[in-house]
């Protein structure tokens, strides 16, 4: 019963299927038939021409994505806990050539529109400082919160009345859209993004991700740096059999309501520990050390968040889309006889 991150889900079997299915002679790189038809695809689901790049991890998307956007004289503002400051080991900073995280703070790791203006406002406009360039926002956030086409919109504002472009990492943008609802353009280009990463190895794919460039200018210079980066994989039909597979019949969307209700499953049961609301498939709930201890006696696997103590501390659960209501319930009933 691992409990500690979706990327230890299986992949889905669907998915897989559409990985065997391209296994046959076709062009190379980019130039196959699937690879062809992602700008399409793609440009359906958010009701707007897009240009759309696999990569082979969240990563390489992301850095890839910010590398497009920011010089490697200017900065990205991002929160303090975003997974491009915590979580990856400076790729940001290498495929930028050396352009600076500018960090700021927000509750459970949201950026509002008013942060974005302190942190930007602290920047004096000359040669000695670091200018921002962008800001990257991430939906749901690393405390699994999700923005609302609102909150994206009023960010959006404040980057075109400053000039700055807007990212949105979306490891788990699926599981924000199964649990607001929004349309998926709602919370992207109509809010003012200008480039997303379209998570899929967290949602039940193997080994590909997505970045969507809702700017045709930007998408000239995205295939050029993929390559200089080591992401242009010679079969890269099976990245884009997986993003195929997982748009078809709503599939990322069916996946990710499930993983999001099997998260609700153990809110309800975690009742007033929980740290944060429960609103995609990470649940953030006070245990003690012994408590924690107990839960991975019985073979629950999951993340201390900091340091655990007699006192008290955090723990970290992510359902992913194998991992429903139903198939949670014996870790919600452990943790509601605690």
């Amino acid at each position: 019963m691992k409990f500690f991150s979706d990327n230890a889900a299986a992949v889905h079997p669907r998915v897989m299927d559409a990985i065997a299915a391209a296994n046959r002679l076709d062009s190379p790189y980019d130039g196959d038939a699937l690879s062809q038809s992602l700008d399409d695809r793609f440009s359906q689901l958010f009701g707007t021409r897009v240009r759309a790049l696999w990569v082979a991890t969240g990563t390489a998307a992301n850095a890839l994505a910010l590398s497009a956007l920011c010089p490697p004289h200017k900065g990205v503002i991002c929160h303090k806990m975003a997974h491009i400051e915590q979580d990856e080991c400076g790729a940001p900073g290498f495929f930028m050539h050396g352009a600076k995280l500018i960090l700021a703070d927000g509750h459970g790791a949201k950026l509002s529109a008013d942060e974005v203006v302190r942190v930007a406002g602290q920047i004096r406009d000359d040669v000695h400082q670091v200018q921002p360039a962008a800001v990257s926002i991430t939906n749901a956030s690393e405390y699994g919160l999700t923005y609302t086409p609102k909150e994206v919109a009023a960010i959006g504002e404040v980057c075109k009345a400053r000039g700055l472009k807007l990212h949105m990492d979306g490891a788990r943008f699926a599981n924000a859209i199964a649990s607001t609802g929004a349309h998926p353009a709602d919370i992207t280009w109509r809010a003012g993004v200008d480039m997303l990463s379209f998570g899929c190895v967290k949602n039940g794919g193997m080994n590909a991700e997505a970045i969507i460039v809702f700017d045709n200018c930007l998408a000239r210079e995205l295939p050029y740096l993929r390559k200089r980066a080591g992401q242009l994989q010679s079969k890269g039909r099976f990245l884009a059999a997986q993003l195929l597979a997982m748009l078809e019949d709503d599939l990322w969307l069916a996946n990710a309501r499930a993983a999001n209700a099997g998260a609700q499953a153990i809110a309800e049961a975690a009742g007033d520990r929980l740290l944060y609301p429960v609103e995609a498939n990470e649940v953030f709930v006070k245990l003690t050390a012994t408590e924690a201890a107990s839960l991975r006696a019985q073979g629950f696997e999951f993340y201390d968040w900091g340091e655990m103590t007699e006192e008290g501390g955090e723990a970290r659960f992510v359902t992913a889309w194998d991992q429903d209501a139903e198939t949670v319930a014996p870790l919600a009933a452990a943790i509601a006889a605690l």
